[in-house]
């Protein structure tokens, strides 16, 4: 069996590649690094470490890496002959990576079982983000194409921080990990990922993760970043910022109860195994890693404006949420692009063009006006 993996980084190596390797699979990984996917094939295996209570090394075999941007021949004839191809390169690449797959799905064999797409990324239906880009790369083809392949909706969950000078392919991970996918596309052929689980609904599972480890990370890195502090451990061992994630994260649980009838008390454990995950000090992870791409964080259907929107529809709180946009519009850092971006244009930018076109709210929503007065304090704080 074989698995293409867009994406060689941390969470590809450390996360996905790592259960598609315990599941039987050859694992190729596609990237554009250069280095990256020499030093990748350089290696014979490399090694994934848990650090925390409970934590193991788990050592990878069976790998090499395919350069997608100098050998864009050689990964098309990969996807061809693969079982699997899974993704973690973030919602706003997978534009980029579907003419590949397309590519891959011309050149496959129309008696070849189905490929089995899943895109594991941090965002709401990424595959069917991903098939759409698929179709709309395919063209004319795409009725033909797509029938090669089933395209199955994730929900992934792993703290992968920023790594440690000098640890070449090798990958520091927490021990914990959940990945949810939706079974019904696959109509009982399962592939085969040991330690994931099928479900039925995927909603509950991905609002639910989405909702609590996103939005509680987020929170914790930008009012971490508010206060000065770098770790994402040491901002929540100061009690003023973990009361306030936990408020925010107290909102979103109130919504998923509303929304799927989630238990309140099983979400109250979840919160705090979140948070607990969070403090862990052997995971070095800073405000600045977790906080870059504000401006997709704030973005309509993402961790702050989809359940505080969902809240405001529902006449619950959303007070600690929008406290979290606030922090999120102060997130001043110059070697994040979206950072720099977000600064600007808050200073040229007047406040209800910037919160419409920024987080997708129609000024008639009840949450507009929370969030539009949030904007207009950052604004007046800059022009100080």
């Amino acid at each position: 069996m074989k698995a293409v993996h867009f994406g060689a980084g941390n969470i590809g190596r450390g996360f996905v590649g790592l259960l598609l390797h315990e599941g039987g699979y050859e694992v190729v990984f596609s990237d554009v690094a250069d280095a990256l996917v020499d030093a990748i094939n350089a290696a014979s295996e490399y090694t994934v470490r848990e650090a925390g209570p409970g934590g193991v090394n788990r050592v990878v075999t069976g790998f090499r890496a395919v350069n997608s941007r100098l050998d864009p021949d050689g990964l098309a004839e990969e996807i061809a002959t693969a079982d699997v191809v899974t993704t973690a390169v973030g919602p706003t690449v997978l534009r980029f990576v579907a003419p590949a797959i397309v590519e891959g799905l011309r050149r496959r064999s129309p008696d070849a079982a189905p490929l089995q797409v899943m895109a594991c990324e941090n965002a709401i239906g990424a595959t069917d983000q991903l098939r759409d880009e698929v179709v709309t790369a395919a063209g004319a083809d795409a009725d033909a194409l797509t029938a090669r392949a089933v395209f199955a909706n994730t929900a992934v969950d792993r703290i992968v921080p920023a790594q440690p000078a000098g640890a070449g392919v090798d990958v520091t991970v927490e021990p914990y990990f959940e990945w949810a996918i939706e079974s019904r596309p696959f109509n009982g052929a399962l592939p085969s990922i040991p330690g994931a689980h099928f479900v039925d609904d995927l909603a509950p599972y991905i609002e639910r993760k989405l909702f609590t480890v996103n939005t509680g990370h987020a929170a914790t890195a930008y009012f971490g970043a508010r206060a000065g502090i770098e770790r994402i451990s040491d901002a929540l061992a100061d009690p003023r910022i973990a009361a306030q994630v936990s408020a925010a994260l107290e909102e979103t649980s109130a919504v998923l109860v509303e929304e799927h009838g989630l238990d309140p008390a099983e979400l109250a454990e979840y919160r705090a195994k979140i948070l607990d995950r969070f403090r862990n000090p052997e995971l070095v992870d800073t405000v600045q890693r977790v906080g870059r791409q504000p401006l997709r964080k704030i973005s309509r259907n993402e961790r702050f404006i989809g359940p505080a929107a969902m809240a405001a529809e529902r006449g619950l709180s959303s007070s600690a949420l929008t406290a979290a946009v606030a922090a999120a519009l102060e997130f001043d850092d110059p070697a994040d692009e979206q950072s720099v971006e977000l600064q600007e244009r808050l200073r040229n930018e007047d406040a209800e063009s910037f919160t419409a076109s920024a987080t997708g709210l129609d000024p008639e929503h009840p949450l507009f006006a929370a969030i539009r007065d949030a904007v207009i304090a950052r604004q007046e704080a800059i022009m100080v």
